[in-house]
């Protein structure tokens, strides 16, 4: 389902939801993806690491990177072992 908004009394789709326009895949620190319209400047924090390209080819490609949804803090605090 396509959403829309509305800018100065016109109806405008929802950026994240439009197949027309192309998009980055996104990664910040703590190793999270974030889909990304391309026209838009990219968050502090974030840096774009494939794209920009259709938007299911990159949903498709976060869906295979991402693997892990845990933050990076808290994964390498599950995974290191116990002081003594």
């Amino acid at each position: 389902m396509l959403f829309y908004r509305y800018i100065l009394g016109e109806m405008m789709p929802n950026p994240f939801e439009s197949d027309d326009i192309e998009y980055l895949a996104l990664v910040n620190d703590e190793l999270q993806y974030s889909l990304w319209p391309a026209f838009k400047d990219v968050p502090a924090g974030w840096k774009p690491v494939w794209g920009p390209g259709k938007r299911t080819d990159c949903l498709a490609w976060i869906e295979s990177t991402w693997t892990d949804m845990r933050p990076r803090s808290l994964a390498e605090r599950m995974n290191s072992s116990p002081s003594d």
